[in-house]
């Protein structure tokens, strides 16, 4: 038993240390130019990963050119000389159709890129130049695979969780995109959070003690790389019961109330204007006859060093711009005022206002509501955006509180920390906003007195700035056979004219439902149809789910007829109920009713699934869920929906007469239902306690009575719901395991290809110290002159083979040509590696023989009976010591007579064994002194018989005297005077004997002192 609960124990532990390597998760700031990543594992809370380069923010780019990919920095630079193999600012093109007018704006930047068509899915591709088709999630996750990689080698354990920003401008096809980058990277996203809902979630995390239940206000200005933002956040301290302890908590929660967006106004836009100044310039200094607008790496080298101008002059008024070999062998040099760039980007500057006030419109709020503006982002350091910015908003300060480079990657990460299942961190809820409005459309019914076209009647289902995570639930009331209905982005005229047209197809998915007819026809005879019911959420990654549909009917039922009601229909119900299928819900005629409130909100669920999930019944399956309640559905607080009715009147439309009187009874049913429990409430205590047989058959037949009232009961059936995508169609199954495949390829040849440059530069580090050793005293020393001239060939055979070898040789020839030249050195390496190491070896072991044998000499005394060591523990460290003596003694005097060429005759490692074998003995030994016990010894009691001749004395004596079988009372009348005498007589004795003693031990100590 004891075993087993052993093997128990140390499997749990096992399995607590296995879980405990793969608690830590990471965030990643994705953006246009820079991502950050930051991590949060077990000792190590909130902190940025280094890159290879030990920078904390990476390039977002990656090179590929013959078969090798290059990424952060060493990719920058390659982009220089290799512009068509390297791709960046990939989020411009991300989720987006070839014709979008983003798209074409991206080639005309960058026109040595060769984009194409997607027939499949209607996305731009990027062409290489060996005709293979990488898409822009593709190129992505290469990159998030980095960010990965970096992650794991900064944490040292495996990492498969991450929360990732994304612009708060994108909309479902651009997310799901993004997600499927994840993917492909071998992530699993638990949030695609919005960058400035992390910017502002990093900033409340560590001011959560200055917000009260007051909600305070902030903006966020924001100028990337590609886009500039302003975000109005609320923050306020909020009230939610937990729904497991039921205990109400106070936590901190920021709401996003506005947001401005100009989704082309980024630091990208001042450093292209800067590069065609520079060009025009250069062109202007007629050097060369060749254009450099029209030399792509020209142009390259040109926009690096305008980013670099860029930075300078946020703290100086001018800088010199030049750039070696720019075009034809001439270099560049150029000098650039602060003035000179602020005129060229004059008109970017004044689109800032435009943002702020758009902020402000949708948060429905002035500027005197706004406890501070703070800057974010790179582009904020330039001096003229801060001076227009402050003219804007009318306030000469500006908060700059936070880090711009990393506020959004580690807000990110608190968020991971608080969705991962490894950490508990201190509640902070966000309630973002949705940007762009979503609505349903679908086709009216028409009644038989209705003529003409089917008209089209919109609904909508997320409103522009409401909260969300949240749910949705549409109930259609007159659609009793199978119809469609549209999911469409609604009132999208707050966009400018390019934003408008860039933003795509509108439509969003079209969903089919079949099954409708058949649910009718089953439950319509005895129950009241209550419409078909759309259950939509919109998760906290801001995706829209239809999470199923059902046909909903209501009827009237007694307890005598529920009790008729079949076993397995009832075993059914009950499993359904286990699961949520019970769940009741409020029936409220086109009302609202909210799940959750902004000042209480619910803990949110991550879901990756994308928008075009099914989950419906396969082929027409169709399964009920039965609900009764006395007078109708229950209102329950916890998990309430948002309901919109199909129209939006007092009257249920759809609702016949008899729905009506159906209505009208159940109402009925529920007040008397209602007084007879009043009445029942009204007994009083002695009644109860004088009941008589007559007053018993009343309750009965109340009872009875009571069961033939009739109960409300809900029967929902579930309907098969198929959705297709037209805003972006989303890759088939067989492509993106096609593109996994590729870039797990692309892995593992950059992992062998790190092998092999390994393996090559392990040749060469030991062919150069190898020719460096021979030169050497001591390898000169160790051997002959016919040895070293047979390891110098082969060391110059190999140095000649390895510069004759390119990328086709395979690693497996590098690996054993480096076994070779090590067997071939490992004798003489090893010679003079003994030469070295052997005097403090022979020192040590003589150390170790003299304190073994002081020890030797102390156990004589202490061997025998009823003492710590036996004679046979004496005698064994007595034959080991003289064994070890004469090896000693015989190995130095061979090794004396050899010659350091030779092999020795002993190797340091047989030292330490001898070494070993004593110092095991010795501890041995000690251990047993220390838990020796010797046995207790009788007690010795000296008694005194002087006679005394007096006669009087003796009889006295003898009166007192007590009984021999007494000895405590023989104790109390002893002789102390001749007590006195006999111990001193004995210490003299035992003084004697130890000196005698210590003499003879010194004697003996000399003579063993000879022997050794």
């Amino acid at each position: 038993m004891s075993l087993c609960l052993t093997q128990l124990r140390l499997l749990f532990f096992v399995f607590f240390i296995a879980k405990a390597a793969g608690l830590a998760v990471i965030s990643i700031d994705f953006g246009n130019e820079f991502m950050k990543t930051a991590i949060v594992k077990p000792g190590v809370p909130m902190e940025i990963v280094l890159n290879k380069e030990s920078h904390r923010k990476t390039p977002t780019i990656v090179t590929l050119k013959d078969g090798e990919r290059l990424f952060g920095d060493a990719a920058l630079n390659a982009g220089i000389r290799f512009p068509k193999n390297t791709y960046r600012y990939l989020l411009d093109v991300l989720g987006k159709h070839f014709d979008n007018p983003l798209v074409e704006r991206y080639q005309k930047k960058f026109p040595f890129y060769n984009l194409v068509k997607d027939e499949e899915t209607g996305m731009a591709l990027f062409q290489h130049e060996d005709g293979v088709l990488y898409s822009p999630e593709e190129l992505i996750a290469m990159i998030l695979q980095k960010a990965k990689e970096y992650s794991e080698t900064f944490a040292e354990q495996p990492i498969g969780e991450a929360v990732i920003t994304v612009p708060p401008f994108f909309n479902q096809a651009e997310r799901r995109a993004m997600l499927r980058a994840a993917e492909l990277a071998g992530l699993k996203v638990l949030q695609l959070i919005n960058d400035n809902a992390a910017v502002a979630l990093n900033y409340g995390v560590f001011r959560r003690k200055v917000f009260n239940e007051t909600a305070t206000n902030y903006m966020f200005f924001d100028i990337g790389a590609s886009y500039t933002s302003a975000t109005i956040v609320a923050y306020q301290i909020v009230k939610a019961k937990s729904p497991v302890s039921s205990v109400v908590d106070e936590f901190p929660q920021l709401t996003i109330k506005g947001v401005g967006i100009d989704r082309t106004l980024g630091g990208m836009e001042f450093q292209l204007r800067l590069r065609d100044l520079l060009a025009r310039h250069f062109n202007a200094q007629k050097k060369t006859k060749n254009d450099v607008t029209k030399d792509a790496r020209a142009m390259q080298k040109l926009f690096k060093e305008a980013g670099r101008v860029k930075q300078v002059l946020s703290a100086n008024v001018d800088h010199f711009a030049q750039v070696e070999n720019l075009l034809d062998d001439e270099d560049f040099r150029f000098k650039v005022t602060r003035e000179e760039l602020e005129d060229l980007c004059r008109d970017l500057l004044s689109r800032i206002g435009k943002v702020v006030q758009d902020a402000l419109t949708s948060s429905e709020m002035s500027m005197d509501e706004i406890s501070e503006v703070i800057l974010m982002g790179g582009g904020t350091r330039m001096p003229k955006i801060q001076e227009t910015l402050k003219a804007v908003i009318g306030r000469e300060d500006l908060g700059k509180g936070i880090n711009t480079d990393e506020a959004a990657a580690l807000g990110a990460v608190y968020q991971a920390a608080h969705l991962g299942k490894g950490f508990k961190v201190k509640k902070f809820a966000i309630r973002d906003a949705v940007l762009y409005p979503v609505e349903v459309e679908f086709e009216r019914v028409k009644s038989t007195d209705d003529s003409g076209d089917v008209s089209k009647t919109k609904r909508v289902l997320f409103g522009r700035m409401q909260s969300y995570p949240q749910k949705k639930a549409m109930t259609f009331n007159k659609h009793i056979a199978d119809f469609s209905f549209e999911v469409n982005y609604g009132d999208l005229s707050f966009l400018n004219e390019f934003d408008l047209k860039a933003f795509g197809n509108t439509t969003l998915n079209v969903v089919t439902l079949t099954g409708v007819d058949d649910a009718y026809v089953k439950n319509s005879g005895d129950s009241d149809f209550k419409g078909v019911k759309a259950h939509f959420r919109m998760d906290d990654s801001g995706l829209i789910h239809l999470d199923k549909v059902e046909s909903i009917f209501e009827k009237m039922v007694t307890k005598e007829a529920e009790a008729e009601e079949s076993t397995l229909s009832k075993i059914g119900s009950t499993i359904s109920n286990l699961f949520g299928g019970g769940k009741k819900e409020e029936e409220m005629d086109g009302g609202v009713e909210e799940e959750q409130k902004d000042d209480i909100p619910t803990e949110p669920k991550a879901d990756n699934s994308s928008y075009a999930r099914d989950d419906s019944k396969s082929d027409g399956e169709q399964k009920q869920k039965v609900e009764t309640t006395d007078s109708g559905p229950e209102n329950t607080d916890d998990d309430k929906e948002e309901e919109i009715g199909e129209e939006p009147s007092e009257k249920k439309p759809g609702t016949t007469a008899g729905d009506e009187e159906s209505q009208t009874d159940a109402g009925k049913a529920s007040e008397e239902s209602k007084d007879d429990k009043a009445g029942e409430n009204a007994e009083t205590k002695d009644e109860k306690l004088e009941s008589s047989p007559a007053d018993d058959q009343d309750k009965t037949k109340e009872q009875k009575k009571e069961d033939k009232k009739p109960k409300l009961t809900t029967i929902r059936a579930d309907i098969r719901a198929e959705q297709l995508a037209k805003d972006l169609t989303d890759p088939s199954k067989e492509k993106l395991m096609l593109s996994k495949k590729l870039i797990d390829d692309l892995k593992k040849r950059d992992e062998e290809k790190a092998l092999l440059e390994k393996a090559k530069n392990e040749i060469e580090t030991f062919v150069f110290e190898a020719q460096d050793k021979l030169e050497q005293e001591n390898y000169k020393l160790c051997s002959t002159e016919e040895e070293r001239t047979a390891i110098g060939e082969k060391l110059a055979a190999a140095s000649d083979w390895l510069n004759e070898q390119d990328d086709s040789t395979p690693r497996k020839e590098y690996e054993s040509r480096i076994k070779d030249l090590k067997s071939a050195t490992n004798d003489l390496y090893g010679r003079v590696y003994e030469m070295l190491e052997r005097p403090a070896a022979i020192e040590a072991l003589n150390s170790m023989l003299n304190h073994t044998a002081y020890f030797l000499f102390g156990m004589k005394n202490f061997t025998g009976e009823d003492q710590p060591f036996a004679q046979a523990d004496y005698e064994a460290l007595q034959k080991l010591v003289i064994d070890t003596v004469e090896w000693n003694r015989t190995v130095n005097e061979e090794q004396k007579k050899a010659s350091l060429a030779e092999n020795p005759k002993f190797t340091v490692e047989d030292v330490a064994m001898k070494i070993a074998a004593l110092d095991r003995d010795v501890k041995y030994l000690i251990s047993k002194v220390k838990s020796f016990r010797p046995k207790p010894k009788a007690k010795v009691v000296f008694a005194n018989k002087t006679e005394s001749t007096n006669n009087e004395t003796k009889a006295a004596d003898d009166k007192t005297t007590p009984k021999e079988d007494d000895p405590l009372d023989q104790d109390l009348f002893e002789d102390n005077d001749h007590d006195d005498g006999q111990t001193a007589e004995t210490s003299s004795s035992n003084s004697t004997s130890t000196e005698s003693s210590t003499k003879k031990n010194q004697k003996a100590s000399h003579d063993h002192d000879d022997e050794l």
